[in-house]
Order: structure tokens, then sequence, then C-alpha cells
């Protein structure tokens, strides 16, 4: 026999065996719990979301899925815990728009969004409400404009924190606007939210989320939305676009994502089984009661989502000139 094929078939046999036990492998996922981080602390949307998907994504996968909070430092203390874990798909990470908003606020970060996690699904999309205390004197988007407009007498907006989401969604007001509100920072949204409904500070883009409630019960008034379109849970409601600031768009979001390196077909298998389970009705519902877009999209599409994110949010803090480091 000619050596030289003795050890091509050699070489092919090998691999085909490598295939076949890394098939078995991939085949045999889950067989052990999974831990879900949550990069915010238990109690705030990230975390309801993640108690309300969870229980549905084990029954899934067959395998119990363990929530594990890791909160603080506006998601980045959670990320780095999942960057450096084992990318075998028994750690994933519940992440929300800080995930592309940390990039463009922080010069110094302990991992690298895009080098070090793999994208799953992006679950779903809330947008931004703009809301006032109700007895402020701004009935309209236009009314907070024109106002907005004069440094003089400056009308101050409040935030969950330097680099918030609602802190930056305020900023894409101010270029898009041409106006000259003012951040105030809190330290959490909780806060923030406390003193506009008190009238300490006149206005917030708060997370639909965790805004709309309060807008229901009278304690704030929303003046319109941040999506594209017009909410479901709020018909009537205008959008900021179409409310004098055309093209402004802002959400906060929630997806998925493993430590950089985890197996396509585990990432494909989780992406399926999540699609799944946004699909199931009383999730659902659950979602649309807070304002929430049901998305479930592929690993692909989220990672396209997310570069997207991310330079759209680089250009905001840029033009703005923020300094938060």
């Amino acid at each position: 026999m000619n050596p030289l094929f003795s050890l091509t078939c050699r070489t092919v046999a090998t691999i085909a065996a490598t295939l076949m036990t890394c098939s078995a492998a991939l085949a045999a996922y889950p067989e052990r719990p999974i831990t879900m981080v949550v990069t915010y602390p238990p109690g705030g949307t990230v975390d309801v979301v993640a108690r309300l998907i969870g229980p549905k994504l084990a029954e899934k996968l067959g395998q119990p899925v363990v929530i594990e909070n890791r909160g603080g430092a506006g998601g980045m203390i959670g990320g780095a815990v999942v960057a450096k874990a084992k990318p075998d798909g028994y750690t994933l990470m519940l992440d929300a728009s800080n995930h592309a908003q940390n990039p463009a606020v922080h010069s110094k970060m302990q991992f690298d969004t895009l080098k070090d996690f793999a994208p799953v699904s992006l679950l779903l999309r809330v947008p931004n409400m703009l809301v006032v205390t109700p007895n402020a004197p701004f009935q309209t988007v236009a009314d907070v404009i024109a106002k907005g407009k004069d440094p003089a007498h400056p009308v101050y907006f409040a935030s969950a924190g330097p680099g918030s989401a609602q802190h930056l969604a305020g900023e894409l007001f101010n270029l898009m606007a041409g106006t000259h509100l003012v951040h105030v920072a809190y330290k959490g949204g909780g806060p923030a939210m406390l003193d506009v409904m008190a009238g300490q500070v006149p206005v917030m883009f708060a997370s639909m989320g965790s805004g709309w409630q309060h807008v229901k019960n009278g304690k704030l008034r929303a003046l319109a939305v941040g999506g594209a379109t017009r909410s479901p849970s709020a018909p009537d409601l205008p959008t900021i676009a179409e409310s004098g600031v055309p093209g402004y768009e802002s959400y906060e979001w929630n997806a998925i994502f493993a430590p950089a390196g985890t197996p396509p077909a585990i990432l494909d298998q989780l992406s399926k089984a999540l699609a799944e389970v946004l699909k199931d009705p009383g999730v659902a519902q659950t979602l649309a009661g807070i304002g929430a877009e049901a998305i479930g999209s592929t690993p692909a599409e989220l990672d396209t989502f997310r570069q997207a994110e991310i330079a759209k949010w680089q250009k905001v803090v840029g033009e703005a000139n923020l300094k938060l480091d």
C-alpha cells in the first residue's frame, strides 16, 4: 500500500472522528444547568425580563436556567464576569442598551464589547418616552422645544446617571431639536423618576417599561414616545419624530450574549429556543403590558443591530462633546 495513501486515510479518519465527537457533544447540549448573568440588580426591568423568560427557556432546553444578578457600573460588572467565562454555552448574559452605549461613553473598559461577546438573540425593544411632571408647563413636545431653546432659562431633565440610556436619549434630543436641556444625573432610574413625579426636575426620557405605569396612574404626563412608530400600548400618544423632531428614535433593549468562542451550533440552538419563548402568549402579553416589542432575532441580526447602535451613540457622544471618564 502506498504510504502516502495510508497517511491520508488515517488523517481523514482522525478528522472524521473529531467531528463526530464534537457533533455528539453539541447534540447533547445542554447537559447541566445554564447560568444567565443579568447585568442589572434585582427588581428592575432587565431583571423582570430575565425571570419572565428564564423558566420558559429552561422548559425548551430541558435544563434549569439559574438567574445570577451582577449589577453595577451600567452593566460592566456583569459583562466582565461573562467575558471571562468558558465559551461552552453554560454561561449567558442578559444585557441592556448600555451594551452599545458604554463603548461610546467610557474610554477604559475591562472588556471589548464586540470582540468578547458572541451575539445570541435580541429579545425586545422598549421605546423611551418623553415624560414630564403633571403640573409642568409642557403640554406638547413643541412646548419643550420652545422653552428648551432658551439657555438663559434652562429646562432640566433627569436620568439614571451619566452615560445612561436616559441621559443619551436626552442628548440625542438636544442635538436633533436644537435645544439646551440640562442633564441632572441620579444614582439610578428609580430616584430620578421619583424626583420628576415630585416636581424637583420637570422632564425625563424614561423607558416606557418603567414609566408607563406612572403615566396611567397620573403621576407622570407622557408627551410622546421615542419609537419609530406609535406604541400599540398607547396608540393615541404621538412619537417624538412626528411631534417636531423628524427621525428621532430612542429605545432601551434587552439581548442575550455568550462569551466569544461559543460554538455557532449552540448559539443557533439558543437563538431558536428564545424565539419560541417570545412567542409564548403569556410572555408576549406581559411584554406588551410594558410597551415592549418582542423580537427574537438570529445571532447575525443581533450582531448587525449592536454594531449600528454602537456607531449611533458614538456619534451622539462625539457631537455632544460628552466626557464621562
